[in-house]
């Protein structure tokens, strides 16, 4: 009995020699190793043994099983390391030196407008921050003065997690943050608190022209003493007009905001329609385009700035409507669509 799992042995390794893809090394290994296998009809043949006989044997033939077992597992490995190999070989030569075929694809609308308003801002000296967009029911409303059951909650209508977080509904939601992170070098040393954080932010809304569920902003603040509503008129004229390199007609009006004191509404005529009034603008001939104001003596101090000796304005520059005016896009939805046939049209005179 001995001979047969010898001579068993010997055939299987002869034939895995032979073995030059995985589909015939399966049917192989069915034709061993399987219910009808070779070595299992061995353990058929017990039958005719003594009790002595039957244990040797019986250990014999789960060592060659075994042995088989090992055999197609190192042969499985050599073969996919060579179908590996061999769709490498395949592959065409290439020149890595090639220039790059730039025409292949561009950036996102809203990524040209982040891209640009950052380098505006950076060259006023603003530091560019980012921001998580699940964030604590403290982060996004109450260190922004909105207390818990506010009614300015009603505003924003928020898409709140299971463990009590939430998706950021504003990038005001890291004010707070930004302002304990530089407070300290503002007071020791008398540098202005200067960044932008731009961000995701969410609300469960109805989408039409210009409203989106999921859109981007760019939050900014600036604190020091004396600082004033001009100098906020003044960063936000600098950075459109560098934006859209002409004369935009815009208006401020007053605008109610719980974390800023007073508060206002810039508004940008409708360069798709020229103030006429379309869908885009709500037919007003005008777009909200940047919430901002005095920042509120409350958020400061929860921020740990002295509102009695420092002052300093926000705004929320709506990215995703400013991508919308900058290159005509009449339906903010649009933007998200993922659609190459709308987005890929657009490129940027600096790219």
């Amino acid at each position: 009995m001995d001979d047969k799992i010898k001579a068993l042995k010997a055939t299987l390794e002869n034939e895995l020699k032979g073995v030059g893809n995985l589909v015939d090394l399966d049917k192989l290994r069915v034709a061993y190793l399987g219910k009808k296998g070779s070595i299992t009809g061995l353990m058929k043949s017990m039958k005719d043994l003594t009790n002595e006989q039957r244990k040797e044997f019986g250990k014999n033939v789960n060592e060659l099983k075994s042995q088989a077992a090992k055999y197609i597992e190192e042969k499985t490995k050599e073969l996919k390391q060579l179908e590996v190999q061999a769709e490498i070989d395949s592959m065409p030569e290439f020149d890595i030196t090639t220039p790059p075929q730039l025409d292949r694809g561009s950036y996102h609308p809203i990524t040209l407008v982040q891209r640009q308003c950052e380098t505006v801002f950076k060259s006023m000296g603003f530091t560019v921050e980012d921001y998580s967009e699940v964030v604590t029911d403290y982060e996004c409303f109450e260190s922004v003065n909105i207390p818990k059951h506010h009614p300015a909650r009603d505003m924003q209508d928020t898409y709140y997690l299971e463990n009590g977080q939430l998706l950021k509904s504003q990038t005001s939601a890291a004010q707070n943050a930004i302002l304990k992170k530089y407070s300290k070098n503002l007071i020791e040393n008398n540098v202005p608190i200067k960044a932008i954080f731009p961000g995701r932010c969410f609300r469960n809304e109805a989408t039409d022209a210009s409203h989106e569920n999921t859109f981007f902003q760019m939050e900014g603040v600036m604190v020091d003493k004396d600082i004033n509503i001009s100098n906020l008129i003044y960063f936000m004229k600098t950075m459109l007009s560098e934006v859209f390199r002409k004369d935009i007609k815009v208006r401020l009006r007053p605008g109610f905001f719980p974390f800023v004191e007073p508060g206002f509404e810039l508004d940008i005529n409708c360069l798709i329609c020229g103030g006429d009034g379309c869908q885009s603008c709500g037919h007003s001939g005008w777009l909200e385009l940047c919430p901002c104001g005095m920042i509120h003596p409350e958020v400061l101090k929860e921020g740990g700035i002295d509102p009695e000796e420092y002052t300093g304005f926000a705004f929320g520059l709506g990215l995703t409507r400013l991508a919308m005016m900058k290159y005509g896009v009449k339906d903010i939805r649009d933007l998200n669509s993922g659609s190459l046939k709308v987005l890929s049209q657009f490129t940027d005179d600096d790219e």
